[in-house]
C-alpha cells in the first residue's frame, strides 16, 4: 500500500481526520485506487469513541495478529505477570518523573487535547512534542496548559520554547513547592546498538501511565530529519513521553506510529530535546501568538528542502518513449500500478512518490512533497476519443483551491513549453498561508501533447514553500521531462 498512514500520538477530544489521498486522487479514470498518504491529524469524535476508534486503527488484537507487547498501566489491578522484570523496574524508576500534558479551553476549563511529557530539570522544565503544545503557541489567548503527575498532582504550565521542525517543545511547571524529580539524558557518546532494548513511557488514550517494551532498529531511512525506528507499541496520548534505555536514561521522545503495521513507531533522538532544553532555560514564557517564530522555522525548513531537491539529480522513469523525473531513492518512496482492467481501451500506468519531509505546525501540515504520473497509451481508441479522455483527466485535477481561513484561493498561470522537442502544457498554481507570511502551497501540472494516442499527465505538489523556491523547483521539474526520439 503506497503512503501508509501515520498517527501522531496526542489524543484530542475534538479530532479531525482529513481525507488525505493524493491531491489528484479523484481526477483520473481509476482514481479510487489511490491510497492515503501520511496522516497528521486525528478523527472527530467524543473521547470515549476516540479511544475505541484509535485502538482499532492502531491494530487491536485480531485473529492471527501478533500479540501486543506487555504494558504496565498505573492501575494496580493488572497482574504483575503482565510485565517483564525490566519493564517493572523501569516503570518504578521513572514513574514520578512522568506527567500528562493537558491543553484546556480557558473559558470552560475543559480539555481540548492531551499528551505526555517528562521533567528534565529540578526547577520544573518539561519536554513534550510541539504538536501537544501547539495551541499554547498559536492561540494562548484561548488555551491554557496543565500538567498532571502520576499521583494526581496538578499545576499550570507555561510554554518556553519549541522546535517545529523536530516536533519538540519545552514547558515549565508553575508553582512547584519542591524540586522536581528528573530523568537524565543518555550521553550522545554512547551510541545505541541495533536491537538494544527501549522502554517507552506515557499515558495512552488517557487510560493511565504505562510502559511499553521494544527495540532500537536504527534511524528511519529517508526521513528528512533523524527519527529512531522503535520496534514497539505507541498509542495516542503517548506523544511527548520519554523513551529510555535499560538504565532509565532518555534516548528519545515519543512522536508517531504507522497504522498499517504492527510495532512500527518513531522517536525523536534525545540530542534535539537536550539542545532545546538549553535554549529554554533562559527563555521568557510565550504569552502572545507565536506565528512569527513558527514561520521563521518553517522558512528554514523549506530552504533546506529546496536545497536538497535542487542538489540531488532526478532519476528517470520510462513510460514508452517518455522519460519522466522521479526523486532519488534516498529522498522519496515511489509506488506504481499497472493496467486498470476497468479501462480496456487504455493502457494506463500510475506512479506516486512522496518524500518524508512534512512538518506539523498546529493546524498546518507543511513541507510535504509529492509527485504523481499517469501514463496513457490507447493505440485502438482513436485520436479524437483519446484527446477527449486525456483532456477530461487533465481538467478534473483539483488544483484550483478555494480560499479558506487558513489559505488564500489558488492563483494559476498556464503556458505551453518545449523541453528539448517535447511540448508540454504546464499549469503552476500558488496558494498563500494567511498566518504564515511568505509560505505557499504549490501545484505544478503538466501534460505531454506530442502524440495523438499517447501521453503522460504529471503533477508536483509542494506544501509550505517560499514563492521563489517554488518557482525554482517547478522549473527544475519541468526541465527534467524528455522524449526519446527514434535514432
Amino acid at each position: 500500500m503506497p503512503f501508509p498512514t501515520r498517527w501522531p500520538l496526542r489524543l484530542v477530544t475534538s479530532l479531525l481526520l482529513p481525507a488525505c489521498g493524493l491531491a489528484n486522487a479523484q481526477s483520473s479514470p481509476n482514481a479510487g485506487s489511490a491510497s492515503a498518504p501520511v496522516i497528521r491529524a486525528s478523527a472527530a469524535m467524543s473521547p470515549g469513541a476516540a479511544a475505541s476508534a484509535v485502538s482499532g486503527l492502531a491494530g487491536s488484537p485480531q485473529e492471527g495478529a501478533a500479540p501486543a507487547p506487555a504494558i504496565a498501566p498505573a492501575a494496580p489491578a493488572v497482574p504483575a505477570a503482565a510485565l517483564s522484570r525490566d519493564a517493572r523496574r523501569i516503570y518504578e524508576l521513572s514513574r514520578d518523573k512522568l506527567v500528562q500534558i493537558r491543553t484546556l479551553l480557558r473559558n470552560s476549563n475543559t480539555q481540548a487535547s492531551i499528551g505526555s511529557g517528562f521533567f528534565v530539570s529540578a526547577d520544573g522544565l518539561i519536554v513534550t512534542n510541539f504538536h501537544v503544545a501547539s495551541q499554547l503557541a498559536l492561540e494562548p489567548e484561548r488555551y491554557s496548559g496543565a500538567y498532571v503527575t502520576i499521583d494526581g498532582q496538578e499545576g499550570e504550565v507555561e510554554l518556553l520554547a519549541f522546535d517545529v521542525r523536530r516536533d519538540l517543545a519545552v514547558l515549565r511547571a508553575k508553582g512547584l513547592t519542591s524540586p522536581a524529580p528528573v530523568l537524565e539524558f543518555r550521553p550522545a557518546a554512547e551510541a545505541l546498538a541495533q536491537g538494544e532494548r527501549i522502554y517507552s513511557l506515557g499515558n495512552p488514550l488517557d487510560i493511565g501511565f504505562a510502559v511499553t517494551e521494544g527495540t532500537y532498529n536504527g534511524l528511519v531511512r529517508r526521513s528528512f530529519y533523524p527519527r529512531i525506528f522503535f520496534g514497539g507499541t505507541l498509542n495516542p496520548g503517548m506523544s511527548g513521553g520519554p523513551a529510555v534505555d535499560d538504565s532509565g536514561r532518555v534516548l528519545g521522545v515519543n512522536v508517531a506510529k504507522r497504522l498499517d503495521g504492527e510495532q512500527v513507531s518513531f522517536l525523536i533522538p534525545a540530542e534535539f530535546a537536550q539542545a532545546l532544553v538549553l535554549r529554554a532555560a533562559q527563555a521568557q514564557p510565550i504569552t502572545e501568538p507565536a506565528y512569527d517564530e513558527v514561520t521563521r522555522q518553517l522558512l528554514v525548513h523549506q530552504n533546506l528542502l529546496t536545497e536538497r531537491f535542487l542538489q540531488t539529480p532526478f532519476q528517470e522513469q520510462r513510460h514508452g518513449k517518455y522519460l519522466v523525473p522521479v526523486p532519488n531513492d534516498a529522498l522519496a518512496r515511489c509506488w506504481g500500478s499497472g493496467r486498470d482492467p476497468d479501462f480496456h481501451a487504455l493502457n494506463l500506468e500510475r506512479t506516486k512518490c512522496q518524500a518524508d519531509s512534512d512538518v506539523v505546525a498546529g493546524d498546518f501540515s507543511t513541507g510535504t512533497v509529492r509527485l504523481s504520473y499517469e501514463a496513457y497509451d490507447a493505440p485502438t481508441l482513436g485520436a479524437a476519443r483519446f484527446a477527449r479522455t486525456y483532456s477530461q483527466s487533465f481538467g478534473n485535477e483539483p488544483f484550483l483551491k478555494r480560499g479558506n481561513r487558513r489559505q488564500t484561493a489558488a492563483e494559476c498561470t498556464e503556458r505551453y513549453v518545449d523541453r528539448g522537442g517535447l511540448p508540454l502544457r504546464a499549469v503552476v498554481c500558488m496558494s498563500a498561508y494567511r498566518k504564515l507570511p511568505g509560505l505557499y502551497d504549490m501545484t505544478v501540472m503538466a501534460a505531454t501533447i506530442n502524440q495523438s494516442t499517447q501521453g503522460v499527465l504529471a503533477r508536483l505538489d509542494v506544501h509550505g514553500i517560499a514563492f521563489d523556491n517554488g518557482l525554482k523547483l517547478a522549473d527544475r521539474y519541468l526541465q527534467a521531462f524528455r522524449w526519446e526520439a527514434a535514432p
